[in-house]
């Protein structure tokens, strides 16, 4: 649940980077889905930087890539698409027992790391990436729901990246009320943010779960081609009004290595020189799409 303090100053006003909130940070009657594809622990481990975090392993031994697209339609900074690629992880020194990591989520750090975040708005990037350490980047988005499907698909620089399209749960009427842990690397900083949901879905599990997943050529998401993926969803979300906090409060560690580091990944020049707009790229226009199914 979320802090007390953030019922406390609801209402009131915020200025940060030279960006306006109304407090708490949060959006409301968001539609969104999530879905849940098991893929190889060694090669998902090996995407995750540092010693800090390591792959949540799943009681079969297998990682988890968790993709979660939240189409943004009431917030502080207007509307946009949030498009979220991650792997399941624990923090800690070590990988964390399997089934424990799921039961005790606060004494293994349990959450997801954030390899790619592609958004549809400036403003987005400059808060999500500048405040919360987010690997925010503007993309071409969309976000689109059928009595069937919920689809997105997310394209770079007019290249193909990513799609995801899930089968509709017949209802949505499972109650959630649930916190989340979101891990990034920024300014070579394990940063950790937190987001609360209130809000219903519909869930399908294992063989109940439809979906597809389609992962392009490009840089971004390409390297995801080789951890194992299984086709299969073992499970998919939807949720029609989504509504969720964003803490205003975050952690954040130095990230240590083997070996002394020798590059510097992205940092404060990436965003001090955005402003606040809102406005969108163009939708996605890709359709031959289906060579890259996985």
């Amino acid at each position: 649940m979320p802090p007390n303090r953030i019922k406390r100053y609801q209402g009131r006003h915020a200025l940060v980077d030279g960006i306006p909130y109304i407090m708490p940070v949060s959006a409301r009657n968001s539609p969104a889905l999530m879905a849940g594809f098991t893929c190889d622990w060694e090669k998902a481990n090996a995407l995750l930087p540092g010693n800090e975090i390591h792959a949540l392993r799943l009681p079969n031994g297998k990682a988890t890539l968790l993709i979660t697209v939240i189409n943004y339609l009431d917030t502080s900074i207007g509307k946009y698409i949030e498009y979220s690629i991650a792997i399941g992880c624990t923090h800690g020194p070590k990988p964390a027992p399997r089934i424990l990591n799921a039961m005790m989520l606060k004494t293994y750090g349990t959450g997801q790391y954030i390899l790619d975040l592609p958004v549809s708005s400036e403003v987005s990037v400059k808060g999500g990436k500048g405040i919360w350490g987010m690997p925010k980047h503007k993309a071409n988005l969309d976000f689109k729901v059928t009595e069937d499907r919920v689809t997105s698909q997310y394209e770079k620089d007019g290249q193909f990246a990513f799609r995801i399209e899930i089968e509709r749960p017949k209802s949505a009427s499972l109650k959630l009320k649930v916190g989340a842990t979101n891990y990034c690397r920024f300014r070579n900083m394990l940063m950790a943010s937190y987001i609360y949901f209130d809000t219903k879905a519909g869930v399908n599990l294992f063989g109940k779960a439809k979906g597809k997943l389609f992962i392009g050529d490009h840089p971004n998401v390409s390297f995801l081609r080789d951890i194992d993926i299984n086709p299969d969803p073992y499970f998919t979300l939807f949720m029609p009004k989504a509504n969720g906090i964003l803490d205003d409060h975050f952690d954040c560690w130095f990230m240590t290595y083997d070996e002394p580091q020798t590059e510097m990944p992205e940092g404060l020049e990436s965003i001090y020189n955005l402003g606040l707009s809102e406005d969108w790229l163009p939708d996605p226009s890709i359709t031959d799409f289906e060579k890259y199914k996985i």
